[in-house]
């Protein structure tokens, strides 16, 4: 059974499942439902175009994107970002010695799926930005219909990146064949009243709620001490068995994990339990230039950049951010015990906007709404 359009889903939201009257997602259901009508009727006025849904955390982006790929009547994928990046990296490095491999690569895409939605639009790999440089257009002009969320209007992605026009031509390539949509209501619909199911603790001395509900979860099931192993590297854990991992903070945040790292593990494991997490705030230290050692001790015009003002807690909030995103993302609960509460655990650093994404999912993950195991 073909379910509702676009518009029909979100107005059955509205009449029948208690949700609350929004405009801006009003807007948006409109938005998307011009492009599924474009797509299915091609005698239409106007051919489709993709949508660039944008705004801040919880506005129902990611829900108005679903609902639009679940009606889609013509060959579709939806992908996070991260993972829609992993296979073009993994499909580059195939077509390695291929004249043209972006075009190549678009071709497949097209000759595969009409239309692509991906969530979290996210650039701050500098690989990322000159791959998407030229990859969104000519995967456009292959005739590849995207529509995507972002927490950032398209003018802003990748805003302090190294090199960041080579990411110019994504951003022109958006704003030339996809409709941009602001959505903010003005209220995070992730924070909405629901049945609470802790999955975050504050560490007390002498005890440990997260200990106590992996034992709850684990009963009955063989556990091990012994480590996995993530992008060839040996992970330590606390404990683990078939469908759980418990792993202290340090070891999947201190180290140089990926996004890729974080897919496979979200493949491997039904829950993710994290204890140690340490307060992750701090103050930025001052930029510095970066430039090369031939340059010597003089600052000179070329090839000088401005290094972010990191904090010395920022890299393992990056790799938190992300580990956060993917388990969100692919349903995976995330359970925390921090020295910390949830508020308190990230108010300080270079990171901030990105983590007002993490927070809001941490707080979801806390209702009985998300999955649990």
């Amino acid at each position: 059974m073909t379910a509702a359009s676009p518009l029909a889903a979100y107005q059955q939201a509205i009449a029948q499942q208690g949700f609350t009257a929004d405009a801006a997602q009003q807007q948006a259901a409109q938005c998307l439902q011009a492009c599924f009508d474009a797509l299915h009727h091609p005698d239409a006025d106007a051919p489709a175009r993709g949508v660039y849904l944008w705004g801040p955390v919880g506005r129902g982006k990611t829900w108005l994107m679903d609902r639009f790929y679940q009606s889609l009547r013509v060959p579709a994928r939806r992908q996070h970002f991260h993972h829609f990046m992993r296979w073009v990296h993994i499909r580059l490095f195939q077509l390695t010695g291929t004249p043209e491999p972006l075009r190549a690569l678009a071709r497949e895409l097209a000759a595969d799926v009409r239309v692509l939605c991906f969530d979290e639009l996210f650039v701050n790999d500098i690989g990322d930005a000159i791959i998407l440089g030229n990859l969104l257009q000519v995967m456009f002009e292959e005739g590849v219909l995207l529509v995507c969320t972002s927490n950032q209007p398209p003018q802003q992605l990748y805003a302090d990146g190294f090199n960041r026009e080579r990411f110019a031509p994504a951003i022109a390539a958006i704003k030339q064949h996809m409709q941009v949509v602001g959505v903010d209501g003005g209220q995070d619909h992730r924070l909405h009243p629901g049945v609470a199911q802790p999955r975050y603790w504050v560490k007390e001395e002498g005890s440990s709620a997260l200990a106590a509900e992996f034992q709850r979860l684990s009963a009955g099931k063989v556990c091990s001490t012994a480590p996995i192993e993530l992008g060839h590297r040996a992970i330590q854990v606390v404990q683990r068995s078939e469908q759980l991992l418990w792993c202290r903070f340090a070891e999947l945040c201190d180290v140089p994990l990926s996004a890729l790292d974080f897919i496979d593990l979200c493949d491997r494991f039904s829950a993710v339990f994290l204890s140690d997490v340490p307060c992750l705030s701090a103050s930025q230290r001052p930029g510095r230039i970066a430039r090369g050692t031939e340059d010597g001790a003089e600052q000179v015009t070329a090839g000088d950049r401005q290094l972010p003002a990191l904090s010395v807690h920022d890299d393992s909030v990056r790799r938190f951010i992300a580990l956060v995103d993917e388990c969100y993302d692919r349903r995976v609960p995330l359970y925390l015990e921090a020295q910390v509460a949830l508020d308190e655990l990230y108010t300080e650093g270079y990171l901030s906007f990105a983590f007002r994404r993490t927070l809001s999912r941490l707080q979801e993950m806390q209702l009985q709404r998300f999955k649990q195991v």
